[in-house]
């Protein structure tokens, strides 16, 4: 109903509705304008400001530092891309808090935009009103911060004309982000006449306005996806007007959500009272009636939940459930949320929306088909899968589940806590006999004995593939994969407490189930050195409507160091919340009691790993422990493969069906690659990515899933408009154009010219008197020459009248004067120099006939010295030589597909092909000639395709691209000696070390954005890698007085040794990101190891090594480059043995090896999508990124920050 008017019908009265509360006035909104000392956004369409914050915002997972506000009615979390890319097309690639999208103007001055922070006690104290009334049930909150952003009488940007008459229609709303230290909410206010017009033109047609909170872009396995996106409104026009009429706080026209909130954050939470207080003022009975009672409108009752006591002999007594889910008034896009208290549990319970399969098919699994009932739609499951519809998986498939662990644990009377995040969980369940496998790592000792116990840890994944029994679901084709459950354990006899709290998050794109899991509370300590055995037990779960509770009693025996043992009890109580479909009741019919049979349990803590392991046979039947038929597919023993269905038949026969994507006879099953037998299996624009079991379609990079979660669509993402030509800055010749994140870039005049970068003009530095005054300066573009005037020497900056003797001439008259004959003493060598003065390329010995090539100064080229007699193919110093690249040369080869060995061998790259992991010798190629030069570091980018190197002999690094083309100059200048290089191929940074310098740098891979991050305690720094994914750099220094191998995060912080013991000169670093392992060739001790480390544990490879320089990892095998033998070698790290040996055409050192893979390695870091938010540099770290400028960032607009996601 509209805000101004009462409706006076019949049917109002007989409900007996009373009067309305009003719709909220201006002035109730938050004070705005200038007296409130609002800034004012400049007028226009599709306006952005930055604003940063004195406090941050948290929003979905995510903390930000500054904000974007725009004009056409939102806040942005990045830079937003232009209004073409979103309007009409959402939702857009950015993160995005929208009261009210659309394309709005204010540049007629009549409508704007105000927006400030404050933290002044008035406004977070309505601030707080408006939250705390939202929620109700929650703690009230006290915010510490706000932001107010105001759109006052905005218009369209087009006139909108309607049937009124009136053109200019105009839109007043207020968003305001009221921040904690662990939450962010959002208020969104809209007055009476305060939603003139809904819709907005965009091109030739018109689109609903819309109020969102939408994520962005995230980074995915391979590409990126869009992130999560939560809708106010719909696509309906009444929804845009019901929102200054409705409301989720109790007060119409404001409407409150919890939008982010930390450390952990599951989805955006709209206020809870969506009922309005009765006005008073306006109450009256309607004549003739009184208050009636609507018969069909139900009554409803506190909840409570009964746990029944668990009673092990005997028929067992079932106490239902005592659990009737409230049914508010239907709201579009507002979930339903039942609040089921019991003692210290809270449990949110959502609804489906109503709908159809026609909108909403896309939200059911590959393997379910959606169909429509009287009330909305359901999904189910297709024949040969299981599971609730949303997500299936195939009958008889093992299933994986991985996870983070986080706790803040007591143990025994310690009063500090053990803590720990983001532990990883690794699960594994066959199926077909209901056996379940869990392990958590990096468990500290001080904690790890005494969560023996716990195997309730990894019974959820044991009771949620439980093996069935006839008649019977377990969890999984109940909930799917997407639900909660929170354990309490009380430890008997001194009541110590833990709360378990794991949050399902469905199936990953590696179809793996994923799970968050946090401890809290007190538990007993286990001494160290104790064990632990559980016996088998049972455990009765009560199904009700979105809900599942279960308790017992459980004992478990201590088997203690001295040999003694102790008996110990706890209590277990949980509750599993979960979403269901209720149009189809008929179909998710389950009993309303279960038992979970859980025997076979082994726990076992091993502290040199610092690794717990659980592991269960569970199995899911009748309550009162009905023994089935002894059919094998029931019990478990049926000698099916793993990745098969058993299948019952009479009595105890059975088969074995391989399950959907395997293929063989049930005994054996093999995965079937759908990508390889169909490869049109994926749409245009996407690639085929195959699992075992099944495939996966993922849109190629600049692309991303429609709404229908099929079709690949273009992405509208962020323009390097320096790579792309698409700049405003002057031609190259005269200035450069430096890209810097998003679609921002700065023009500069190169050296020798003047401007601001868009329009340069010519320096006359003859004017300036450069050149020496007998001399003459000529004039360039650029730059100038100075040149001596006939009968003068030198090199028109210093001119004489006599000829100074060059370096070569006094070299070479230092010989031959010392005789006082004009000739060298026999034996010496004696310098050539050409009729300039400069050294000959080539320089002989007189007497031994050996040759070689020399640099401008004389200096020898390492490796160009040939046999007496002959003579090497030196290069004129005068001539400038084009690069050589992978195609001017017939012996230079560009890179072929597949995977390969590049390693560098003085002044070239050759390449190995790899056939599995064994090198295809045979077809060895050089992909790099450069004779004059000393390659030492070498490093592949996977995206591009281009090999870096460092050059010690310029010193410099450069590139080439693999698939042909000149090289590329990248870093040229304040080099000494440039050695290790290492590519992130994530955040597109490269980082090196300098052995000369002592330092460690970082750059972006065009060579711009230098940064010094580590610059003390090196002494020898060389082989350097990076973990882009984790965030991790390490790096390793051969200190001949004390080597060590170190690491960081990627931006320098948290520096730490992680070997000093047992190392001589440590050449060789390479870190495999499969399993973890930082492995490292030592040329002082002569052996290979290999350490996890976030464990330590530290290992031998191989012992018995020459001299290895360079060391690179790839599946089972390690390869290394050793200077003795001049070879490649391949190691097996498995078997700590030598494979094969590649000896190159050419004998001379080898240096650095690189791995150049097929395809990028899986990972993502903070730093992949939009730079990280970043406006130069983003460096990864484990938890986040760190903004930071480069070390040459003088007048150039750079925000450094660290953030933490």
């Amino acid at each position: 109903m509209a805000c101004q008017h009462h409706v006076r019908t019949v049917f109002v009265a007989l409900l007996g509705l009373v009067a309305p509360v009003r719709c909220i006035t201006r002035g109730q909104l938050f004070p705005f304008g200038q007296s409130a000392r609002d800034q004012l956004l400049e007028r226009g369409n599709d306006q952005t400001h930055q604003l940063h914050l004195d406090g941050p915002v948290l929003f979905y997972d995510g903390t930000f530092d500054s904000i974007f506000i725009n004009t056409n009615g939102f806040v942005a979390t990045t830079q937003p891309s232009s209004e073409l890319t979103y309007l009409g097309s959402m939702p857009a690639a950015f993160g995005m808090i929208a009261p009210l999208q659309g394309d709005l103007d204010t540049s007629d001055g009549v409508g704007k935009v105000f927006f400030r922070q404050d933290t002044s006690p008035a406004v977070l104290r309505q601030a707080a009103s408006h939250i705390n009334r939202a929620f109700p049930d929650d703690d009230e909150v006290d915010p510490t911060h706000a932001v107010v952003i105001t759109w006052v009488d905005v218009a369209t940007h087009k006139p909108q004309h309607g049937g009124d008459g009136i053109e200019k229609r105009r839109n007043t709303f207020q968003l305001v982000i009221a921040s904690l230290e662990t939450a962010s909410y959002a208020i969104l206010l809209y007055t009476r006449d305060g939603v003139q017009f809904s819709s907005t033109p965009v091109g030739d047609t018109t689109a609903v306005m819309q109020a969102v909170f939408s994520k962005g872009l995230v980074q995915g396995f391979i590409v990126s996806r869009q992130g999560p996106y939560y809708r106010i409104t719909t696509e309906d026009e009444a929804s845009v007007r019901a929102l200054s009429e409705e409301t989720n706080s109790g007060m119409r026209g404001v409407w409150v959500y919890e939008i982010g909130t930390s450390p952990y954050f599951s989805n955006v939470a709209p206020g809870e009272v969506t009922s309005l207080p009765i006005d008073r003022s306006q109450q009256r009975d309607p004549e003739g009636y009184e208050e009636a009672v609507d018969p069909e409108r139900p009554v409803h009752h506190a909840e409570q939940v009964e746990y029944p006591s668990y009673e092990p002999d005997g028929q067992i007594l079932v106490h239902p459930v005592q659990f009737q889910p409230q049914q508010p008034d239907f709201h579009p896009q507002n979930p339903e949320v039942v609040v089921v208290e019991d003692g210290d549990i809270n449990v949110d319970v959502f609804s489906y929306n109503f709908g159809t399969c026609t909108s909403n098919a896309q939200k059911c699994s590959n393997f379910a088909d959606c169909k429509d009932y009287s009330s909305g739609y359901c999904c189910h499951c297709r024949p040969g899968f299981f599971g609730n519809g949303i997500q299936c998986v195939a009958e008889g498939k093992p299933q994986r589940m991985n996870g983070k662990v986080h706790a803040k644990v007591f143990v025994g009377n310690s009063p500090s806590p053990v803590e720990f995040t983001s532990n990883d969980l690794h699960s594994y369940v066959v199926v077909n006999d209901g056996r379940s496998y869990v392990a958590i790592s990096d468990i500290p000792e001080s904690l790890g004995p005494s969560l023996q116990p716990l195997s309730g840890l990894g019974s959820v994944i044991g009771w949620a593939f439980a093996l069935e029994q006839p008649g019977h679901k377990n969890g999984f084709s109940i909930v799917g994969g997407e639900f909660v459950r929170q354990a309490e354990v009380t430890f008997l006899p001194r009541n110590e407490k833990l709360i378990i709290k794991q949050e399902f998050k469905g199936i990953d794109e590696h179809d793996h189930l994923v799970v968050s899991t946090t401890l809290e509370g007190r538990i007993p300590e286990v001494p160290r050195g104790s064990t632990v055995q559980i016996d088998r037990y049972s455990e009765i779960y009560q199904y009700s409507n979105n809900l599942i509770t279960s308790s017992s009693t459980r004992e478990y025996v201590v088997s203690l160091p001295d040999g003694s043992t102790e008996t110990r009890t706890y209590q277990w109580r949980q509750t599993i919340t979960y979403q269901s479909c209720q149009h189809d009741r008929a179909s998710r019919e389950v009993a309303a009691t279960q038992m979970l049979s859980v025997d076979q349990v082994f726990v076992l803590y091993d502290p040199n790993n610092q690794l717990i392991r659980f592991a269960m046979s569970n199995k899911i039947g009748d309550v009162n422990g009905e023994q089935p038929v002894e059919n094998p597919c029931f019990t478990g023993r049926h000698g099916c493969d793993t990745s098969a269905v058993c299948r019952p038949g009479q009595g105890t026969q059975f088969t074995c069906s391989c399950a959907a994507g395997f293929r063989g006879n049930g005994h054996t099953c093999y995965d079937i690659d759908e990508c390889s037998e169909n490869p049109q299996s994926c749409g245009y624009n996407s690639i085929c990515n195959n699992q075992p079991g099944t495939f996966r379609c993922e849109c190629v990079d600049g692309y991303q899933f429609a709404r229908d979660g099929q079709t690949c669509i273009e992405v509208n993402r962020p323009v390097d408009h320096c790579a792309a030509g698409s700049h405003d800055c002057d031609v190259p010749e005269r200035a450069r154009c430096s890209y810097t994140g998003g679609s921002l870039y700065i023009c500069s005049c190169l050296p020798g010219f003047v401007g601001d970068g868009r329009a340069c003009q010519d320096v006359d530095e003859c004017e300036a008197g450069r050149c020496h005054q007998d001399a003459v300066c000529y004039n360039n573009q650029g730059s100038f020459t100075c040149q001596c005037r006939p009968g003068y020497h030198g090199d028109g900056f210093h001119c004489t009248s006599e000829r100074t003797k060059t370096q070569c001439e006094t070299h070479r008259d230092s010989f031959l004067g010392a005789t006082g004959f004009g000739r060298p003493h026999i034996g010496h060598y004696v310098p050539t120099c050409d009729e300039h003065g400069a050294y000959e390329p080539t320089q002989c010995h007189g007497s031994t006939g050996h040759c070689w090539c020399v640099d401008r100064n004389g200096q020898e080229i390492p490796g160009t010295r040939s046999r007496p007699g002959s003579r090497p193919m030196c290069i004129d110093h005068e001539v400038v030589r084009p690069p050589v690249g992978p195609t001017p040369r017939p012996d230079v080869h560009p890179l072929p597909p597949g995977s390969h060995l590049m390693f560098a061998q003085s002044g070239r790259i050759e390449y190995v092909p790899l056939e599995g992991y064994d090198m295809k010798k045979s077809d060895a190629k050089a992909v790099l000639h450069l004779p004059e030069k000393v390659i030492v570091g070498v490093a592949y980018d996977c995206v591009e395709k281009m090999v870096y190197w460092t050059d010690i002999t310029s010193p410099s690094i450069s590139k080439v691209s693999l698939q042909g083309g000149e090289p590329i100059p990248v870093i040229q200048s304040d080099l000494d000696s440039p050695e290790g290089i290492a590519i992130d191929h994530l955040g597109r940074t490269m980082f090196w070390t300098d052995s000369m310098k002592d330092r460690i740098e970082v750059a972006s891979l065009d060579g711009s954005q230098r940064r010094v991050i580590i610059n003390s305690g090196l002494v020898n720094p060389r082989a350097i890698i990076v973990d882009p994914s984790n965030g991790n750099l390490y790096w390793a220094d051969w200190n001949r007085e004390a080597p060590k191998i170190e690491t960081s995060y990627m931006d320098g912080s948290n520096r730490r040794v992680l070997v000093k013991d047992d190392l001589g000169l440590p050449n060789g670093l390479t870190y495999d990101p499969q399993s973890s392992l930082l492995c490292w060739a030592d040329a002082g001790t002569h052996k290979m190891e290999c350490m996890n480390p976030g464990h330590g544990d530290r290992r031998k490879v191989m012992e018995g090594i020459q001299y290895p320089f360079g060391i690179t990892a790839y599946g089972k095998n390690i390869y290394f480059t050793d200077w003795r033998r001049e070879a490649v070698i391949t190691v097996d790290r498995y078997a700590g043995r030598e494979t094969d040996e590649f000896q190159p055409q050419k004998k001379t050192k080898l240096y650095g090896i690189t791995a150049a893979l097929a395809q990028c390695p899986s990972g993502q870091n903070y730093c992949t999508v939009n730079n990280g938010g970043c406006t130069h540099l983003c460096l990864a770290t484990p938890t986040g990124r760190s903004c930071m400028c480069p070390d040459n960032a003088v007048g150039v607009s750079c925000v450094e920050r660290d953030g933490r996601y």
